[in-house]
């Protein structure tokens, strides 16, 4: 496969097949995943030999035990629990626990992310499970415990015990540097150096013969195994030199294991700081929530905890305190500072009927407010839980570096015994010099920084995204939003603000204008659309009295029909009148004036005649002109997709000057029209109402939804933007760029690293340029590539201050 298009037509082959459920195809992967329904069986032969024909090789497929053991529970039984994890050394370890998770009964799969030190397990709902969860890991070789989730306290700071262990390293080696230069203790000196040294061996580097030990007791290789391996091979030539073991002329360096480990340390503990300021927007998110609550009891005014309060309680809430829940303002208007939610530093007035956000700042007036979410409900904790789910998650992009590390630590243990025997046996130099680079060779090798390329990036990516509004549901996400190519932008409520206003009304016959919004209030009333939202906001605004209509029925997507006052009434699109074959040809005239001017048209029917029509505008949101030019610079192809007449659609299409429109689209089209454009062998992104427009989100590559920041567990789509900013698709977009943009340069700096790295240990330049690495030395290289990686994804929290200068 070659491009895109290659994808879909792989797709579309295998998608042919009745026994087929579901089909992924990765271009990256070169792999097309396929579901099968149990008890199905798939024709390969087949599949293999219309692939081949349509231009295409495959090997022999593979059967997945996580597709076998998921087929086995309906999803509807499976839950997902988060775990935090100690112990973890090396994206290796991660490997080591996603594949001895799953042996478990009852686990389906399990999704480590080193970087945050967290576990996602997709399991049955069975008693026990977490227990044995939490036991398994033990049998592994490490430690884990439930993720308290949100309010919980944050977890202990790593840096303070990598700093005590660099501490101990440091107090044990730096002497021994001294008396290389000065021998204080004459003859005895070696004895003191071989003491020191023996301290730091076991207790600062005691740590990765552990870490060693259940790497390879669980059959894999971690970067421990490596060090544990340089570290024992130095201190051990020493201590047998020492004793005499090797003769009388051996030399004894016990300085290379003891900076060894010091380096080493010194290098985790940059690493773990570093990981820290990763995942530092996420604590200040965190911290954000309000302690304690002002209970309104009767007369009476309590402070209790947050914790306590319930929905339905009465909170009272004063200038300059924080909102403590999610709320609805029962008295009193404030300007309210919600740029912890949407990154709008402009505060939003509430007054009674408006929803406000828990952790949210009242800046001025009092407010009396009814809690309606509390704890893990509220849109706090949502986007807290998202983005931990988002980080927790894997990037495809992730995988090539997690297939490396499979085989890295053997490869790397081979590479230092083919070194030792060139320079040994073929070049002819001395055993202290071979050994010298065999042993720089074990410890410059580094998976590590293959391990924290991608998700450290994610994880920064994701928490810049998040102080501006703009989550990410999954890891891919951000690394597919970059590929898109073609932006599907709804346009009610996306490109415009989505509050219609009646702009005229056309009555026939005897209808008055009154008649005519009682009857359409009639119909209109319950209705969430915002056309019919608009038609009953008319009617109360003119002190309108209307019956309630029965029989009522909605005609998919197209409007309502029932009996007001035993009288047929039909309220709706044109097309819903044509179709129930009432007359409009009198009023052709008038529906082209109104269509020209870009008005949307609502028909009111009574008894099969038509009684007038309602037309209303809505208007572009202010930035929705720029933000497409945005779009469209950043080499997107935009196309306006509504409901609309094609008339009308293309006034707007002008406005903001987007490149194609979809026009007269009804709700349950909107899937097709993503399909149309997938078709093509293009990367489509939609945008829309979260909950609405969720069945196009979801079969888009990237769905983005536009949120009202009330409930973003519900919205739909890989991308939600709680502000409702146009100008946030561009954000998101760019953030999605810049982040896969470091993703690969952390993947190229890794492997580049390795591939000089290795060989310079090797000593493969000193016979020319006499350049090699002492061992400690190679350490030191090998701990400061974990960190430059780390270092690297933290410059992506510059992008923060250049997304805030976009608009």
């Amino acid at each position: 496969m070659k491009c895109r298009k290659c994808v879909t037509k792989v797709t579309s082959l295998l998608e042919a097949y009745p026994e087929v459920k579901k089909v992924s195809v990765s271009l990256e992967d070169a792999a097309a995943s396929i579901q099968v329904a149990p008890g199905d069986t798939l024709p390969i032969s087949a599949m293999q030999s219309v692939l081949e024909e349509a231009g295409f090789r495959c090997a022999a497929p593979e059967l997945l035990e996580e597709s076998t053991r998921s087929s086995t529970a309906p999803e509807e039984t499976l839950q997902r629990s988060s775990f935090r994890l100690k112990g973890m050394s090396c994206v290796n370890c991660a490997a080591s626990i996603e594949k001895g998770l799953p042996e478990l009964p009852g686990v389906v799969s399990a999704q480590v992310n080193f970087a945050a030190e967290k576990m996602l397990v997709t399991h049955q709902d069975l008693p026990e499970i977490g227990g044995q969860i939490l036991h398994r890991l033990e049998v592994l070789g490490y430690r884990g415990e439930p993720d308290p989730g949100f309010g919980a306290p944050p977890e202990k700071d790593d840096s303070k015990l990598e700093l005590r262990l660099l501490l101990i390293a440091a107090a044990g080696s730096l002497p021994i540097m001294l008396l290389m230069f000065v021998p204080l203790f004459g003859s005895a000196t070696m004895l003191v150096n071989g003491l020191l040294s023996s301290v730091v061996q076991f207790t600062a580097g005691l740590g990765f013969y552990r870490s060693a030990w259940k790497s390879l007791r669980n059959r894999s290789a971690n970067m421990d195994v490596l060090v544990s391996l340089g570290i024992s091979a130095a201190y051990g030539y020493s201590l047998l030199a020492l004793l005499g073991v090797l003769g009388p002329d051996a030399t004894v360096f016990f300085e290379t294991s003891a900076m060894l480990i010091l380096f080493i340390r010194f290098g985790k503990w940059l690493e773990s700081r570093a990981k820290g300021k990763a995942g530092s927007a996420l604590k200040k998110l965190l911290q954000l929530q309000a302690d304690r609550a002002l209970l309104l009891d009767g007369d009476q005014q309590r402070e209790v905890l947050a914790s306590q309060v319930k929905p339905g309680d009465l909170l009272l809430v004063r200038a300059g305190e924080k909102i403590p829940v999610d709320a609805e303002v029962v008295e009193g208007s404030a300007a309210v500072d919600e740029a912890m939610i949407s990154g709008e530093a402009v505060p939003v007035t509430k007054e009674p009927g408006s929803q406000v956000t828990g952790a949210t700042i009242n800046r001025s007036g009092r407010l009396v407010i009814r809690a309606t979410r509390v704890g893990e409900q509220t849109v706090l904790a949502q986007i807290v839980r998202m983005v931990e789910d988002a980080q927790a998650d894997k990037a495809p992009i992730q995988r090539l570096a997690d297939r490396v590390s499979n085989y890295f630590v053997p490869a790397v243990v081979l590479l230092s015994l083919l070194t030792f025997t060139c320079w040994y046996l073929l070049v002819g130099s001395s055993f202290l010099f071979a050994f010298q680079m065999a042993t720089a060779v074990v410890v410059i090798a580094c998976p590590c920084a293959l391990g924290l390329a991608t998700p450290t990036a994610i994880m920064v990516g994701s928490s810049v995204g998040l102080e501006r509004g703009i989550l990410f549901k999954k890891a891919s996400a951000l690394e597919q939003i970059s590929k898109l190519q073609v932006l599907l932008l709804d346009k009610t409520g996306t490109v415009t603000t989505g509050e219609f206003q009646v702009a005229r009304l056309v009555t026939f016959s005897a209808c008055s204008e009154s008649q005519l919004l009682a009857y359409a209030a009639a119909l209109e009333d319950g209705s969430t659309h915002p056309l019919a939202r608009a038609v009953v906001a008319v009617a109360r605004q003119r002190q309108i009295d209307w019956e309630s209509a029965k029989n009522l029925e909605e005609i998919g997507g197209h409007g309502l029909r029932g009996s007001v006052s035993d009288r047929q009434v039909l309220c709706g699109s044109q097309r819903l009148l044509q179709d129930a074959a009432v007359d409009l040809s009198f009023a052709e005239t008038v529906i082209d004036e109104l269509v020209a001017m870009g008005c949307s048209l609502v028909f009111l029917a009574i008894d099969q005649r038509l009684q007038g029509i309602l037309a209303l505008t809505d208007t572009l949101k202010p930035n929705a002109e720029r933000a497409v030019a945005q779009l469209k610079r950043d080499g997107l192809k935009t196309v306006l997709l509504t409901g609309d007449r094609r008339v009308a659609a293309q006034a707007v299409a002008v406005q903001i000057n987007v490149d194609q429109v979809e026009a007269e689209v009804l709700p349950e089209q909107k899937l097709q029209v993503v399909k149309k454009y997938q078709q093509q062998g293009l990367s489509v992104g939609m945008v829309g109402d979260g909950i609405n427009d969720a069945p196009a989100l979801a079969q888009a590559d990237i769905g983005i939804a536009i949120g009202s920041g009330t409930d973003v567990a519900k919205e739909t789509g890989d991308l939600i933007l709680v502000g409702g900013d146009l100008f946030d698709v561009v954000r998101g977009i760019r953030l999605g760029r810049q982040t896969l943009r470091k993703i690969k340069q952390n993947l190229f700096w890794a492997f580049f690293y390795n591939i000089l790295g290795i060989p310079l240990a090797a000593g493969l330049f000193y016979p020319w340029f006499g350049v090699y690495l002492k061992p400690e030395f190679a350490g030191l290289a090998m701990a400061f590539s974990s960190v430059s990686v780390v270092s690297n994804s933290l410059l992506l929290r510059r992008m923060k201050q250049r997304l805030q200068e976009l608009q």
